[in-house]
């Protein structure tokens, strides 16, 4: 559900040096089809990949596909376990559902109202920032929300993957994020060999919206790193 705006910041600060490219993934409704597009469209050559969120899963999707085409991953406020079994599972299905139900009665704005409540820090709930991530959520369609739930709902177990990364990685969130928290990101670093973790203070879910020259730096330092020979 997130666009360009997410990385507004990054986008300004970094494209003098680097092609910068968000994709879009409309209805795409497997996590595999939105990497497969991304590999397909993505400029030739070397990829510097940075998943934020279900970003984090895509990247983690193209790496099991093409490791190749790799050059370095930036992990921010995701994580790497699949579904849960049993109740922990179905609570988070029914949560999803739930704010389905939401969109397609009241709208993606009230939805997005709801959702946001917990995936922001405290101080920013009811400023411009908070609006923006309404705004954002509010240019999509309940249909790609319902792909991107089915997408996210049937998820692959990636940690048998986190060995495997032997490019120049970061790992990144906000210390108050409650979706991933750091915990899930200090597992990711503990197991990527090499990886650098920067966790950000006074910082929900949405890190580059909400610390963007925190977030941009450690992306700045991430891209400088020596790419392993």
């Amino acid at each position: 559900m997130c666009d360009r705006a997410v990385w507004a910041a990054q986008i300004e600060a970094l494209s003098a040096t680097h092609e910068v490219v968000v994709p879009h993934y409309g209805t795409l409704d497997s996590l595999a089809g939105m990497a497969e597009r991304v590999l397909r469209e993505a400029p030739p050559g070397p990829l510097a990949v940075a998943g934020h969120s279900m970003g984090g899963r895509i990247a983690f999707e193209m790496w099991a596909r093409a490791p190749q085409r790799i050059e370095r991953l930036a992990l921010l406020d995701t994580s790497y376990h699949p579904l849960p079994a049993g109740a922990e599972g179905e609570r988070e299905r029914a949560g999803r559902y739930a704010l389905l139900e939401i969109a397609r009665s009241q709208g993606l704005r009230t939805m997005a109202r709801e959702w946001a409540l917990g995936m922001v820090h405290a101080d920013h709930l009811g400023t411009p920032l908070f609006e923006a991530v309404l705004d954002m959520f509010e240019r999509s369609s309940v249909a790609a929300f319902a792909a991107q739930i089915e997408a996210l709902l049937a998820r692959r177990d990636a940690e048998p993957l986190l060995a495997t990364v032997s490019v120049p990685t970061l790992v990144l969130c906000g210390r108050d994020d409650a979706w991933s928290p750091p915990s899930r990101h200090e597992f990711m670093h503990e197991r990527i060999a090499g990886s650098s973790l920067a966790v950000i203070e006074r910082c929900g879910h949405m890190s580059p919206m909400e610390e963007p020259a925190a977030v941009t730096a450690a992306l700045r330092d991430w891209l400088a790193r020596p790419v392993r020979g």
